[in-house]
């Protein structure tokens, strides 16, 4: 089987901080050759990766100021494109811009939604010939066709278990008012733990009025964004990790890491997270900051092995890529 990845290019495959889209790709791709797929990544061409590395972009836009996104991204889908008659699959990771030419690719075409950023792109869904796959079942429209929802995996060979952790307690992910860091902020001062703070500032009116009047160093510390071995380290030394979103979260890739470290998660009862947190083993699904602090207050009934062990069990990347691989093959085969 011959499988095209259509991925993002906002950031690298897979990113040096932040690019949740692009880290999923990466690991995608990455074990699909493992098993034998012949695997061609259309990403930036600084990407790392054990598959066949093509396009036309050669680094991440995000990057780089002076390169305008919307026209990189479009080049990139015509790239692809163009190629498209060479392979079985082509799995778009890219939103909605490949979905506008989907009559056009010369392989079944298969969309992994990693989020719907409003209603008013609903319609490049509705009109395309795709296949969906949804990244939690909580994260569905009515009218497209799904073929399956598949967790996203982790690399959990660098996430190794902590089974000490820390008194203090840590969010992390871009920081505005989707994520809740404020709200991160009281439930830590209220519950008397020290919280650190880790991501990109992605609202700078927000971090200046709601998060940075809090930081001192030493209640609350901001670290910003962090590559893969420092994130480990900082959510392993955790208590836990404060999710209190005020938005309806499509997965939450954050969230699993920790639990793969053995460190359980509070989190508001939005989108993803009844399904990604089991209650009372691997965190608390809370609905108020009194229910997030009493939470936290509740952190010791939490076996750490076994958070880790859930983890490992529900969200490991070669369980991903095996889900991909089933889809793949029913998708060939609806298609032959």
């Amino acid at each position: 089987m011959k499988v095209a990845l259509l991925g993002p290019v906002a950031w690298r495959t897979p990113p040096i901080h932040y690019g949740p889209w692009e880290q999923v790709t990466g690991l995608l791709a990455d074990g699909l050759v493992r098993r034998g797929i012949d695997v061609t990544l259309f990403a930036t061409l600084d990407s790392v990766t054990t598959a066949t590395l093509d396009g036309v972009c050669a680094r991440g836009y995000a990057d780089d100021p002076t390169v305008d996104g919307r026209v990189w991204e479009a080049l990139h889908v015509a790239h692809a494109l163009a190629r498209s008659a060479e392979f079985d699959v082509v799995h778009n990771h890219l939103d909605w811009l490949p979905l506008a030419f989907a009559d056009q690719f010369q392989a079944p075409l298969l969309t992994t939604v990693h989020g719907f950023s409003g209603p008013g792109i609903l319609p490049a869904y509705e009109r395309a010939r795709s296949a969906y796959v949804s990244i939690s079942d909580s994260d569905r429209v009515a009218g497209l066709d799904y073929v399956a929802t598949v967790y996203h995996g982790v690399d959990l060979a660098g996430l190794p278990f902590s089974p000490a952790g820390g008194p203090g307690l840590v969010t992390f992910g871009r920081i505005h008012p989707d994520k809740g860091v404020h709200t991160a902020i009281e439930i830590a001062r209220r519950a008397g733990r020290p919280l650190t703070i880790c991501g990109i500032v992605q609202d700078e009116g927000y971090f200046a009025e709601r998060v940075a009047p809090h930081i001192d160093g030493e209640r609350v510390v901001f670290l910003g964004p962090l590559g893969p071995r420092r994130r480990a380290e900082v959510l392993g030394s955790a208590a836990a990790l404060l999710h209190p979103i005020d938005f309806d979260e499509p997965f939450g890739l954050s969230v699993v890491e920790s639990m793969a470290c053995g460190t359980p998660v509070v989190a508001y009862r939005r989108g993803s997270m009844p399904e990604v947190i089991d209650e009372g083993v691997t965190g608390f699904v809370v609905d108020t900051v009194d229910q997030a602090v009493a939470a936290v207050g509740r952190l010791g009934d939490v076996d750490r092995v076994g958070c880790h062990t859930r983890a490992r069990e529900r969200f490991g990347a070669d369980r991903m890529v095996a889900d991909y691989l089933r889809v793949y093959r029913d998708l060939v085969a609806r298609s032959g």
